[in-house]
């Protein structure tokens, strides 16, 4: 291996770390967290050098795509995973995907969808999907559309411009947005906006 730092060393080491582990390298930030660095253009400044020196390359186009090149090997790290862009939390007020909003891309294996699928993620506040399995703090990821059928759990912005993730229904006269907790009445709206369809659940466990 070329002459590096110890900080080098040790961010390298950790991606090949995360790799064996996950599948997929981590992020600016886990870097950083993992060797003690809280600038995230320092990390990016050890990731330069790190290429200028042959022992990596990366895609500027897809987050978190690595290479680590070595010697006698070249171990290319770029997994079959979809980058979901995290939106934030639902909550009142401006319209959750404007691109403004991404707080960062998460790594997703492409069984939740493609590219093509233009999902999103969002954080779960509150209890009213508990029992279809979503919990407060919980990730849901969304497929976005328009459209959802009676039964779907989508994401919808109400008259009062509030996004909410609820079970949608269709009655003959108003819309329907069924929490999934015994102890919450639904939200009955007459006009009401589908922003996409819940088509899985992250969680992480601390």
């Amino acid at each position: 291996m070329k002459k590096v730092s110890k900080r080098q060393e040790d961010i390298l080491a950790f991606i090949k770390d995360e790799v064996r582990k996950k599948g997929y390298p981590p992020s600016v930030r886990e870097i950083g967290e993992a060797v003690g660095l809280a600038s995230s253009s320092t990390v990016h400044g050890h990731l330069a050098r790190l290429e200028s020196k042959g022992l990596i390359r990366r895609d500027p186009t897809k987050p978190r795509a690595i290479e680590i090149l070595e010697l006698d090997n070249v171990t290319e790290i770029r997994p079959n995973v979809v980058n979901v862009p995290l939106i934030g939390k639902v909550t009142a007020g401006l319209p959750i995907t404007a691109i403004e909003n991404i707080e960062e891309f998460f790594p997703l294996p492409e069984t939740f969808g493609t590219s093509e699928d233009n999902l999103f993620m969002l954080e779960i506040m509150g209890d009213s999907m508990i029992e279809a399995g979503i919990l407060n703090g919980d990730y849901v990821v969304v497929k976005q559309q328009q459209t959802a059928n009676n039964g779907d759990i989508v994401v919808a912005m109400t008259e009062d411009d509030e996004a909410t993730v609820k079970r949608f229904f269709k009655e003959k006269s108003y819309f329907r947005l069924q929490p999934e907790n015994s102890s919450m009445e639904p939200i009955i709206v007459e006009q009401v906006s589908i922003l996409g369809k819940v088509v899985g659940v992250y969680r992480q466990i601390h």
